[in-house]
Parts: structure tokens; sequence; C-alpha cells
């Protein structure tokens, strides 16, 4: 029988699985996602604004006392939400607050919690009619479909709606994929065996139009936009049903973090400049139906990782499809929330340091 790995291995095989599954664009995008282990009344877990595939350069996980942290959560204490109020001073990285998920981290039973952002189930939990599809895909497995709510505390509660069943998987709405173990390694085979499940084939789409693109970000004289970092963000706009989609509005949190609100497409006749002047802002990205993306000047690494996820997302969703988009509420909880007010200033922090 294989011995019980000490704490001290156990991170390091947590932080190996961090960096593999931060490095793969399908489960996780910049900053997003997170992981964590509870060791001897610790939760080591990500760091808020961090990217996971730093795992194994930079110390990114964070010591929180679990105890204090559950009792703020069971009484609804709004503490919960500052989950730095519980770090135990001393160990692990310093001056870094634990992601916004450690709630959903601390109430998971399992010692090795997963979190990923991956595209394939994202294109599923962004359905309305997704329960019967998961039921199929996740047959012989103890999942949940957990509805959406705001990250943080709010989705701890949701959550724990379905502690009676100790779920080992958990489908977030419009939001991601969470699996918990034993072990690190079990950890990680059950997230092989989940992504296989929900994977779909993505649309092929026709590639982008350079020589337009560049012409359109040229003739915005104001502020600068550039072709976004992967090709394959430019999938939004060339294929009909993507753009389709991304017109609907936002799908998932991350989005409205590193991109905003929704989609900017746009019109036929329009360039850069033209769309900065009708919407009376520069976006993040324009989507131009049939030609491409464009990224502004500025955009934060994290910023470039959404607009490929849109599409990876997108194509994987089939045309027609019920979707639900969050709405004007659940916008202005993400937007107004000082927790994702941090994560977007490391950021644009990480921005100026690589400029």
């Amino acid at each position: 029988m294989r011995e019980a790995a000490s704490p001290r291995a156990e991170l390091a095989d947590l932080r190996a699985l961090s960096a593999r599954i931060g490095s793969d664009p399908l489960l996780i995008q910049g900053a997003g996602g997170n992981t964590s282990l509870k060791a001897d009344g610790i939760l080591w877990i990500k760091a808020s604004g961090t990217w996971l595939a730093n795992a194994l350069e930079r110390d990114i996980m964070v010591p929180v006392e679990i105890a204090p942290l559950l009792g703020a959560v069971s009484s609804v204490d709004p503490a919960a939400e500052r989950a730095e109020q519980f770090v135990v001073a001393g160990l692990g990285a310093s001056g870094l607050r634990p992601s916004i998920e450690t709630t959903v981290h601390a109430l998971m039973t399992q010692r090795v919690v997963v979190h990923v952002h991956c595209v394939n189930t994202i294109a599923l939990a962004v359905r309305t009619d997704c329960g019967a599809e998961l039921a199929t895909r996740l047959d012989g497995l103890n999942w949940a479909l957990v509805r959406y709510a705001r990250p943080g505390l709010p989705l701890a509660l949701a959550i724990a709606e379905h502690s009676s069943k100790r779920p080992d998987v958990l489908v977030l709405a419009n939001h991601g994929l969470v699996v918990a173990a034993e072990t690190v390694e079990a950890a990680e085979a059950l997230l092989t065996d989940v992504t296989r499940r929900l994977a779909t084939e993505p649309r092929s789409a026709p590639p982008a139009d350079m020589e337009k693109l560049r012409a359109l970000a040229a003739a915005s004289k104001n502020v600068a936009f550039r072709l976004p970092e992967s090709d394959a963000a430019h999938a939004v706009a060339t294929d009909p049903a993507c753009t389709e989609i991304a017109a609907r509005g936002s799908l998932y949190p991350d989005h409205v973090i590193f991109l905003g609100e929704g989609s900017v497409i746009a019109l036929p006749v329009e360039d850069a400049q033209a769309v900065v002047a009708r919407i009376g802002a520069a976006p993040v990205s324009i989507v131009f139906p049939g030609i491409g993306i464009l990224m502004r000047e500025d955009a934060t690494a994290s910023a470039d990782a959404m607009a490929r996820c849109l599409a990876d997302v997108a194509t994987r969703i089939p045309p027609g499809a019920p979707l639900r988009v969050l709405t004007a509420e659940e916008h202005l909880q993400l937007n107004d929330w000082d927790a994702e007010k941090y994560r977007q200033e490391l950021a644009r922090k990480a921005a100026r340091k690589s400029a």
C-alpha cells in the first residue's frame, strides 16, 4: 500500500499539477482557476490574481486556517469574503490574498480540490438544457450541477446546497468545473476522466482577414488597437454562429472581469475609430464579423486569454442552442466587488511590468 505523502511532498505534487493544467488554455485562461490542498487544519490555496501556469516558478500558494473560515461561512459572515483575514502568518506566499474561491475550496470536504474554467464544460454549462446532457455524460460519477452564483461566498452557499451528496464533481452553471479527491493523483485522474467525457469537437472557422484587420486598426487615431495574441480568438468573428452567440451577452464571470460586459460587435461600415465613437468608449476588444477581432493596445494578457476562451467556448456550442447569459444585476455584482477589482489591478500591474 502506498505510504501517505507528507504535506510538503503533496504541495509539490499540487504545484506540478497546477502548472500542467495552467498551461492548457482549454482548462485555464490567464489568472483563472485555482487549486488547493487541506493538511493539518490549513487550506493551501492559489493566491488571487496569480497564474497556475507559474506554480513551479513562483510561490503562489497561500495558507488559510480552515476552522474560522468555515465558521464565517456557516454564519454567512461577510468576513468569509475576505479570506486574507484567516491567512496563517509566516507560511507560504506573502503579501498575496487567497483566491476569491477560498470559501468554495474550504466547503469541499475532500483534501484536494481543483477548479478549472474548462471550455468544454462551459460550453455545456451556459445552456439552459444542459442537465440531461450532463446526466448522460457523467453517468456513474458522484456529481452535481450548481446554479449560477457570484464567485466567492454566494457560490460557496450554492455548492453547500449539495453537501449531503458530498459530490466529487461540480459543474458550475455559467462558470466552470470543480473536481475533488483525497490525493493530488486521484484529483488529476478524475479531472482527466471528466474533461474527456465532456469534450465536444469544435466547429472549424474560416481564417481572419489580417490585411483588413490591420487597416481597421490603423484607422483609429486616438486609441491604438492590435491583433490578438492567439489566432484562435478570431473564430468569434469569422464563424457566424459564434458571432451570434457573442452578441447575446456575457456567458461567464471572467469574461466580464477582463473583457467587459458582453461583446462589442462592429457594424458593417465601421472601423475601430467609428466603433469607439459610437459607443463612447474604447472597448478591450472589437468583433468585426467575417473579418476577425482587434484588441485594445493596452489589453492585459488575461484579456487576450479570455478573447481566445470566448472563441473556444462558442465553437463548441451548437447554433441556436438555448443559452443563459449573465443578467444586468449579475454584471453589477462582479464589477462592484472588491475581490475582482483586486484581480484586475494585479493584471494591470503585470501588464505594466512586461511592457
